[in-house]
């Protein structure tokens, strides 16, 4: 029998999940600023630096002052839910699936929300046909496929002078990718992604049509207390001023401020975007030189720069287990199977909390697991 020898240089930090995902480099407990901690967030101190988070976010994503910032329970589920439960209804709706995300927002759509919605679909891997939306619905679509690895390439298929909606969960593109602000109405994401903060939050992002459809439409179905965004017909705006709906973890408010502190240090949305561009690239040569290794995504422009999908010849959810568990135990790389309901294949984080030298250093230990695995 061959003996497949290990490789001699682990990655430094092996975080590789796509959510939670890696902190940023250098992150410790004892550098949060525990000043929040044990107050309430109705507090001088809790509103501040709820006001601080958000104004940092608006800063790091370079969001026009048209558009409201708000922290809400449920992570980015729960921020893609309020927006469609408080906003659809008023107009017909079309959703984009291509992954399960983008399923669960069709699922919600068709029997929770019973819209009757169009339905424009596509398999792991690729992207439904854009040219085909009617921009006189509100649209509901994933930036990133989370678990496909599939992006939009960009906002060139969303009109300029579109009646409906553009709903965007977009958890795993900002802070990776360049989004263009006057092509989204509602944006959602949690800190849990790209910035490697804390789950349990999410954030959502309102344009002002967005802002114009909750102050002039009011949905047939009752709204829980933790989704109401308007008071006696107008925006509740302290919302976006750090005034939550409900009680925030602020310890998880102060991880978030950390990791938005990080990013400026290292240039900001730009130097985001260059780590995970760094980050892709490496794999990407990784992937171009086995043989064994593949992309779910197909087409190189709608691929993921963040959570990276790959295919593996011959594998099939037995073989995937067992790679990720032997790169588990050797502390070489955490969580890389692929997600439950997509191909069974690997999934790697690259976004900007990755450091591209432990992705260098993955591809020999992909190379010994699967050849372990396979023996």
């Amino acid at each position: 029998m061959t003996t497949i020898t290990r490789p001699g240089t682990k990655p430094a930090r092996p975080y590789f999940s796509s959510g939670p995902c890696a902190k940023p480099p250098g992150w410790s407990a004892e550098k949060l600023n525990p000043e929040s901690l044990g107050r309430s967030h109705r507090s001088k101190i809790g509103k501040a630096r709820l006001k601080y988070c958000i104004d940092l976010m608006r800063e790091l994503l370079r969001l026009p002052d048209t558009h409201r910032i708000g922290i809400v329970p449920g992570s980015d589920t729960g921020a893609f839910e309020m927006a469609m439960w408080t906003m659809l209804g008023a107009r017909p709706v079309t959703t984009l699936a291509w992954e399960s995300f983008g399923e669960g927002w069709v699922t919600d759509a068709v029997k929770q929300l019973k819209l009757d919605p169009t339905i424009l679909r596509a398999d792991y891997g690729q992207l439904p046909d854009l040219t085909q939306v009617d921009w006189s619905n509100d649209v509901l679509f994933t930036w990133n496929g989370t678990t496909s690895g599939v992006r939009v390439p960009n906002g060139d298929w969303i009109a300029d002078d579109r009646a409906g909606l553009a709903f965007a969960d977009a958890t795993s593109a900002v802070f990776a990718y360049d989004l263009p602000w006057d092509k989204i109405d509602v944006a959602t994401f949690s800190w849990q992604k790209v910035l490697g903060g804390e789950g349990g939050h999410g954030v959502l992002i309102l344009g002002p049509r967005a802002v114009e459809r909750l102050e002039t439409h009011t949905p047939a179905w009752p709204l829980p207390k933790v989704f109401r965004l308007v008071s006696k017909g107008a925006l509740a705006e302290g919302v976006f001023k750090g005034e939550t709906i409900n009680t925030p973890s602020m310890l998880a408010v102060e991880d978030a401020i950390s990791a938005l502190e990080w990013a400026k240090s290292v240039g900001g949305a730009d130097g985001l975007i260059a780590r995970s561009d760094a980050n892709a690239a490496a794999l990407d040569k990784i992937v171009e030189d086995r043989a064994w290794l593949g992309h779910l995504a197909a087409d190189p422009a709608s691929r993921s720069t963040t959570s990276v999908c790959l295919t593996v010849a011959g594998a099939d959810e037995a073989l995937i287990k067992k790679i990720a568990s032997l790169l588990e135990a050797e502390d070489a790389a955490y969580d890389v199977a692929g997600y439950r309901d997509a191909p069974a294949g690997l999934r790697i984080w690259c976004g900007a909390t990755v450091d591209t030298a432990d992705i260098e250093a993955l591809g020999p230990w992909l190379d010994w697991a699967y050849e372990t695995a396979k023996a």
